[in-house]
């Protein structure tokens, strides 16, 4: 993976995971003395919109690393930090496809399933992608890719 995509990748998991944590916590754990408000807090629209917003970037990115990153690691059979790398790949289209759902499903059993898929998803995503990155790390390979970009260059 080349660093800017890197860099993109933690950015945008980043931004997604801190206005999605920041929007849960207003909206379901904050609670509104105004009884006839629609909000609980009065940034709640505004990390809806930038969750929105920073959702996409981080399905584009997806797609830039499956080639790159992804596909190359499980066609070379490398082992390394194989497991929370393919937790957070399952976890995907889960979460993908759920915050989309999640913006047009109206009836409310189904909109409380799919919010379900899409908070547990996002936890799982959210917690193998920081796994998959501390393994990474305590590896070494950014340290040796690093390394080896300077020799290149």
């Amino acid at each position: 993976m080349k660093r800017w995509e890197t860099r993109l990748s933690h950015a945008a998991t980043i931004a997604v995971a801190s206005t999605g944590i920041a929007y849960f916590w207003m909206k379901y754990l904050l609670e509104n003395d105004d009884p006839f408000s629609v909000v609980n807090h009065p940034w709640q629209p505004l990390m809806l919109a930038l969750h929105v917003i920073a959702a996409p970037v981080l399905v584009f990115v997806v797609g830039l690393i499956v080639r790159s990153h992804m596909l190359k690691k499980l066609a070379g059979g490398e082992r390394t930090n194989r497991g929370s790398g393919l937790a957070s790949m399952i976890t995907l289209p889960v979460m993908i496809l759920s915050g989309y759902l999640l913006q047009v499903v109206s009836a409310p059993l189904l909109a409380r399933i799919v919010l379900l898929a899409h908070l547990v998803s996002s936890a799982v995503f959210v917690v193998t992608y920081a796994a998959h990155q501390l393994v990474s790390f305590r590896s070494g390979r950014p340290i040796a890719r690093a390394a080896s970009a300077r020799r290149v260059a």
